[in-house]
């Protein structure tokens, strides 16, 4: 594994360590979902270039739009919890009170 991946991949999973173990706040699970989502934007170039292929030469730009619309959908939820609960903390929100 060259370094590269190796530090691609460490970022990823550092970004999934922060979504699972770390999950007080709304805004702290989305920064580290768009973490995961900018590791895997770069380690999809870096491929992209490695193959010199034009064949996925398109698979970057999806997935950073993808990863855009997500993170306004994600904002959005952040915003509307923050005016309904009031507060962005995860352990307010039960969906049996909907």
């Amino acid at each position: 594994m060259t370094p590269v991946h190796f530090t691609f991949s460490t970022a990823f999973l550092l970004g999934l360590a922060g979504l699972a173990f770390h999950r007080t706040h709304l805004l702290s699970a989305l920064l580290c979902l768009e973490g995961m989502m900018l590791s895997l934007f770069l380690a999809l170039s870096l491929w992209t270039l490695d193959l010199n292929s034009t064949n996925f030469s398109a698979s970057p730009m999806l997935l950073l739009a993808f990863s855009a619309c997500e993170a306004s959908a994600g904002l959005a939820l952040l915003v509307a919890t923050a005016r309904t609960h009031g507060t962005d903390r995860l352990q307010s929100l039960n969906l049996l009170q909907c």
